[in-house]
């Protein structure tokens, strides 16, 4: 496993996602990546799964320090008292005194930014995590938060696929040493008919989707979670080490980016970069 090198801390490149696991199928899924070599689980508030991820996590034997655990806070808990007590909640769950990563899962106006990273900084300093970062924050907001504010961020998870350049987001993550979390990385599944990820796929051997996550974990500075149900594609997914991408080959990729690319866009999101 590769991992990214920064603030004293590793990353592994590759993840385990789980959004929309719940019960056994989650202790299942989360026990079946960790078996098979993955050291980077994702969860959030949200997810309603935490439990059984730290259920999954206690019940591997796995020591708790060579495990990535990365959790988000929910829109209706960042205020400064709130997302603390919420972030407590969730190490509860979670059965563990700390999470490696902790994140604001979408930036919220409603609440002063100030307010929301103050109390962000607070749970890091009582020890509830080892670094902070947020999850669905624009440019405009990063630079909110780490310029003017100050506050010490490492991580923006985003949707990053082949079909949606997050080039501003990751230009600004690299220039101020953080890193890019990829969700939704195989899009929803729509990658597999792409003629030119498939064509890419034959020339090493490899399937659609472990030619995707190689291209997003070579580019640096970027992790990627995908979510796999079946053990085959947990195995699939952690396979893609041991090839390498051509310049040609992650050019050919970059270039299936289109403007209507973004596939998870609810309501309450920010105005989003235009790529460049």
């Amino acid at each position: 496993m590769d991992h990214i090198s920064l603030r004293g801390h590793r990353v592994p490149i590759l993840g385990y996602g789980t959004w929309r696991l719940s019960d056994e199928g989650c202790v299942n899924g989360v026990g079946m990546a960790l078996d098979n070599g993955y050291r980077h689980i994702d969860t959030a508030q949200i997810y309603e799964n935490e439990s059984e991820v730290g259920t999954a996590i206690k019940q591997s034997g796995i020591a708790r320090e060579e495990i990535f655990l990365t959790t988000k806070v929910w829109m209706d808990k960042l205020h400064d008292g709130d997302l603390q007590k919420s972030v407590e909640d969730s190490l509860r769950k979670l059965k563990t005194g700390y999470v490696d990563l902790l994140l604001i899962h979408w930036p919220v106006t409603a609440v002063p930014f100030a307010e929301q990273l103050k109390a962000l900084a607070d749970a890091q300093a009582r020890g509830y995590a080892k670094l902070i970062g947020v999850s669905n924050f624009t440019v405009a907001q990063m630079k909110e938060a780490v310029e003017k504010i100050g506050a010490p961020l490492v991580n923006n998870q985003v949707e990053y696929h082949p079909y949606l350049s997050q080039k501003p987001v990751l230009d600004y993550l690299r220039a101020h040493d953080m890193f890019l979390t990829a969700y939704s990385p195989v899009a929803r599944g729509k990658i597999m008919d792409d003629t030119t990820l498939q064509a890419i796929a034959l020339n090493h051997g490899k399937t659609v989707g472990q030619v995707t996550l190689r291209w997003l974990v070579q580019q640096g500075h970027v992790s990627a979670i995908p979510k796999a149900a079946s053990e085959k594609h947990l195995k699939e997914n952690f396979a893609i080490f041991d090839f390498k991408l051509t310049d040609e080959e992650m050019q050919r990729i970059h270039n299936l980016a289109r403007p209507d690319g973004r596939m998870i866009s609810p309501e309450w999101s920010p105005v989003w970069d235009k790529a460049a």
